[in-house]
């Protein structure tokens, strides 16, 4: 991590996280490559058992709105808060290795790092989504937000199910009824 960047991990907030395609290159143009972040996002969110509050995957960045993940400690046998930078670092791993093996790209996709923004209130995270699912209409993309599949609009909107599942607690439901019993 450079120098001077602070990151707060642990304390259960939510996280709103954005990172780029290399030099902000159109490398989420294609559809196809769209749909592949998404799936290797829910991959990951069950894997890592976070949860995903929101997300948009633009033609050159994401943006995603999520929770701490929860890990288990195999030495205390409790269930732990983890770090949301190696939620990232594998969905952009997993995505850059299935496009290279797929024959699709060669060479760097990401950008190094991200931007991680801690959310300490309600009021920030729905602004944080309203940013999120107006973004493909502020760039001119579709018309309205219910038109661009790659965000969790139509989840909030519409109660439909996307490649991503939102808003599932159940690890942390899982936590509290351990820690309470």
């Amino acid at each position: 991590m450079p120098w001077g960047l602070k990151r707060y991990y642990g304390a259960g907030s939510l996280h709103f996280i954005t990172w780029s395609c290399y030099r902000r290159k159109p490398l989420l143009g294609d559809p196809a490559r769209r749909d592949l972040v998404l799936t290797v996002l829910e991959l990951m969110r069950v894997h890592y058992r976070f949860s995903v509050i929101g997300y948009v995957v633009m033609p050159e960045h994401v943006h995603l709105l999520i929770s701490e993940p929860l890990i288990s400690e195999p030495l205390i046998g409790k269930p732990m808060i983890g770090d949301p930078s190696k939620i990232i670092q594998a969905v952009k791993l997993s995505v850059s290795r299935r496009l290279a093996i797929g024959g699709e790209f060669s060479g760097r996709f990401w950008q190094s790092r991200f931007f991680d923004f801690n959310l300490w209130g309600q009021q920030k995270e729905v602004e944080k989504l309203k940013y999120m699912h107006r973004n493909p209409v502020v760039r001119g993309l579709v018309a309205s937000p219910e038109e661009w599949r790659w965000s969790s609009y139509r989840s909030y909107a519409y109660g439909e199910a996307g490649l991503v599942r939102i808003n599932d607690w159940t690890w942390w439901k899982e936590k509290i009824r351990r820690s309470a019993g």
